[in-house]
């Protein structure tokens, strides 16, 4: 049995805010940071045992990690971080209030940009502040692969050759392995393993800091899919990130 555990980082600062996020290196409020551990216990408790962790260059997803592995005494494992396993970008929208940008715009404007599959928000300028050529963390980056704004297909599109290229084929000498990233990122990893359509990604919503786990039988053929915790807590919260982007 194969065992690939996703795990949306905590609450952020933004979150709590309702702002929209994307690749602004935010961190984690003092709930994000319970949250977390809590994670990491929860899944010790359950008796997972990660072999190899996966995570974004996003500080809150990050920390998210540092505290699961804490909460589990694994603090030992190694780690492995990438830019393709970072948020979604929000463009020009990055910063925005996401109720108040649905009041100005409205809901159905707003919800495509948040989660249709391929229409994008407006996009920085490469020079704007908010842009990540400006961060030394992106300077591995091409300029035409710097995302200065990203639909759900772009956001897949990038993720994909590292998901199959480099966290799969980590499959082939262990059993479990742990990846810490954002809403939008691990959902191109959900339609992936679930083969949900277009329209289906549009209204799942990952809840923060809830281990969602996949079995894989030997062939990496899915098995069974499930989060770990409080059933009804867990909708609520992914009730709660549906809700965000209306306006009030």
């Amino acid at each position: 049995m194969k065992t690939l555990i996703l795990v949306r980082h905590g609450e952020s600062a933004w979150n709590k805010l309702n702002l929209f996020t994307g690749w602004t290196d935010v961190d984690l409020t003092e709930a994000g940071i319970k949250e977390a551990y809590e994670a990491g216990r929860l899944l010790k408790a359950e008796g997972y045992s990660p072999e190899l962790c996966f995570t974004s260059y996003l500080k809150r997803a990050v920390k998210t990690l540092n505290q699961m592995l804490d909460a589990m005494d694994m603090d030992w494992l190694p780690v492995q971080k990438s830019w393709r396993l970072n948020e979604k970008s929000y463009g020009a929208i990055q910063g925005l209030n996401k109720a108040d940008t649905a009041a100005k715009y409205g809901d159905d404007q707003v919800l495509l940009w948040r989660r249709s599959f391929d229409v994008q928000p407006p996009a920085l300028d490469m020079n704007d502040e908010r842009s990540p050529r400006l961060d030394p963390r992106y300077n591995e980056i091409p300029d035409n692969l710097i995302p200065l704004t990203e639909s759900l297909k772009d956001t897949i599109e990038r993720l994909m050759p590292y998901y199959r290229g480099t966290i799969l084929p980590a499959f082939d000498n262990r059993n479990t392995l742990l990846v810490v990233a954002h809403g939008n990122s691990l959902r191109g990893i959900v339609k992936e393993l679930k083969g949900m359509s277009n329209d289906e990604i549009i209204k799942f919503n990952l809840p923060t800091a809830v281990p969602y786990v996949f079995q894989f039988d030997d062939r990496m053929q899915l098995q069974r899919d499930f989060f770990l915790g409080d059933q009804e807590e867990i909708a609520h919260k992914m009730q709660s990130v549906a809700n965000q982007a209306k306006k009030k």
